[in-house]
């Protein structure tokens, strides 16, 4: 899929996939939200209203209040493609998210999914 067709993908979409991913390996929304907050800087009430409104993804990222500077420490691989080396700002963006939903899906605890001193 081109980046192209993933920046127009509607986040009410995307979010929905996001949230199911975590549900069926015993997770929380809840846990899928406070992500997406401390990766945006979005309020519970943007994320809720975001939900509703037909914003694209490249948008909602384009969009963040406060993108967490903590986010370039997370490292690995999105889709057999490592996210710290993505050349394009905003589709690493969008894969930081993908990546931190993975790490929720394999049963990490949420302080090393948002990078918490002191978590090993």
């Amino acid at each position: 899929m081109s980046n192209d067709k993933v920046y127009q993908m509607s986040f009410s979409k995307i979010y929905p996939l996001l949230v199911n991913k975590a549900v069926k390996k015993g997770r929380l929304k809840e846990e899928v939200d406070e992500i997406i907050r401390w990766l945006t800087g979005y309020s519970q009430e943007e994320l809720e209203k975001m939900c509703e409104d037909p914003m694209n993804y490249a948008d909602f990222f384009r969009n963040a209040p406060k993108l967490n500077p903590d986010r370039t420490l997370i490292k690995g691989t999105v889709c057999g493609v490592r996210v710290e080396e993505i050349e394009e700002p905003l589709m690493q963006e969008i894969r930081y998210l993908d990546k931190l939903i993975d790490e929720l899906a394999r049963g990490k605890t949420m302080d090393k999914i948002l990078r918490k001193q002191g978590a090993v």
